[in-house]
Parts: structure tokens; sequence; C-alpha cells
């Protein structure tokens, strides 16, 4: 499978929770646990079912960066609490991974905002994705 996002991760579904029109569906990606919400239809069109492989899709320009970030007070379903592992600087973004529970997370975002951040390498920092950013694909 060939995509443009730049986070591709494969894993098992772990939890389906179905609702009114959304589903919320679980991956487990080594240690790392990743949340999306999608229709139901598309839970049915993808055979989607616990046991399953799936992969989620994350576009790097749907990837917050936080620091001193406390899990407990983000109203996202996706914190991934790890270490910046690299920081290109464009002229108008950068592009940082950060490196948590065994996942390498890209990010886009604003050099202004790794300045303010003082993202580098080896710095605590979290990558947080809303969980109706993932796309969910099979194969």
């Amino acid at each position: 499978m060939k995509t443009s996002a730049r986070n591709q991760f494969s894993g098992e579904v772990t939890s389906i929770k179905s609702g009114a029109v959304n589903d919320e569906v679980t991956l487990k990606i080594g240690s790392a646990f990743v949340v999306a919400v999608i229709t139901q239809e598309s839970t049915k069109s993808l055979g989607l079912a616990v046991g399953k492989t799936a992969s989620a899709l994350i576009k790097a320009s749907s990837v917050i960066v936080m620091v001193d970030t406390d899990p407990a007070k983000v109203s996202a379903r996706n914190v991934f609490a790890g270490t910046v592992a690299h920081v290109k600087e464009g002229a108008v973004n950068s592009e940082v991974t950060i490196s948590a529970a065994g996942l390498n997370i890209a990010a886009i975002i604003t050099n202004d905002s790794a300045t303010r951040l003082g993202l580098a390498p080896g710095k605590p920092a979290s990558a947080v994705v809303k969980a109706s950013s993932v796309i969910l694909a099979v194969d």
C-alpha cells in the first residue's frame, strides 16, 4: 500500500465500540494503541473485527506536538509521549519526528512553533492525534 500519509502503522484490531453512526476502533501497534473513529459503514466495508490486521494512516499535518503534556488533560484520544528524534527545518515549516512507544511519528509544524517549544533531539515531547484524524486501511 502506497499513500502520501507520512505515518503508516500496521497492527491488530483489539476492540470495536459501536455507536449510533460511528465506531471507535482500537489498534495495537507494538506496545502502542491507536484509536480511530470511523463510520459503521467503513467498519463493515473494511471487514474490521477484533483480531484482524489493519493499518492506521495519519497525515503529518494532523499531528499536534506538545511539551510538558499531561495526557489526562488533553481531549485527543491519541497521546504518544516520547522524545524528539529529529527536527528538519524548512523555509516555513519543520518536520519533527517523535519516538514514542516504539513508533516514530512525523509531524509538520511551523518553524515558529518548533522554536517556541524548544524542540531538539532528545527533548521530551508528545505527538497528539484526534481519533477522527486517523484513517484505517486493510490490504
